[in-house]
């Protein structure tokens, strides 16, 4: 469901739980955000190769730790947006983005973005989405991390030996916790202090910290 604008004070005069009702501009910021996202993710696809080797050539299954930047957007849209669904979304979209774009994985990349976004999605809604510092967004990229290696290991890595997998499965939450989780929270609140997300939540909570 779909509303104009959030309440913010119950009849009582006592802050109201936040409304899990999109409004018209959590649907745009959300579209934004993730669009963006899907760009960053196209111009990753063509550097990561080269710049993973390395890592790859030192210990098989450590490339892993900075795949999290496929992992961003579902953690990004959900810590801005706030709302049930906003972290698949975000995933969903930008994988979407970057298929239109000519991604080197096509269209199956919505699969991935499928459940890498459930996987942070899923974290969140067990916090009930009530609870967006920097430990759920760990948490969210974590998830988020948990979903890529899973599909991974699954379709790439079918049959890899357990060590490989046990690394590039730590690796994976690790770069999805620190890379998605902890700079999707930094980037949040660089943007909340040039105002521009005023009419959210993490913009008002910078605005009082400000204040205070």
């Amino acid at each position: 469901m779909v509303s104009t604008e959030a309440s913010t004070t119950a009849p009582t005069g006592r802050p109201a739980r936040p409304s899990l009702r999109w409004r018209v501009v959590d649907i745009v910021v959300a579209s934004v955000l993730g669009v963006a996202g899907g760009l960053v993710m196209t111009v990753w696809n063509l550097v990561y190769s080269p710049l993973t080797a390395p890592i790859e050539a030192a210990l098989p299954g450590l490339q892993a730790l900075l795949y999290g930047v496929w992992l961003f957007p579902a953690v990004l849209v959900a810590l801005v947006v706030r709302k049930p669904g906003a972290a698949l979304y975000g995933e969903l979209l930008a994988a979407a983005t970057s298929a239109l774009l000519g991604g080197f994985w096509g269209w199956t990349a919505v699969q991935w973005g499928l459940v890498q976004g459930l996987g942070a999605e899923l974290v969140f809604a067990l916090l009930l989405y009530r609870a967006w510092g920097l430990v759920p967004a760990l948490l969210a990229g974590l998830g988020a991390g948990v979903g890529m290696a899973v599909m991974d290991l699954t379709f790439y890595y079918a049959g890899a030996r357990p060590e490989f997998a046990v690394i590039y499965a730590a690796s994976a939450m690790v770069s999805g916790a620190l890379l998605a989780g902890g700079g999707s929270w930094l980037l949040v609140r660089g943007l909340a202090r040039t105002g521009a997300l005023s009419r959210f939540a993490a913009g008002r909570e910078h605005a009082a910290r400000a204040d205070s």
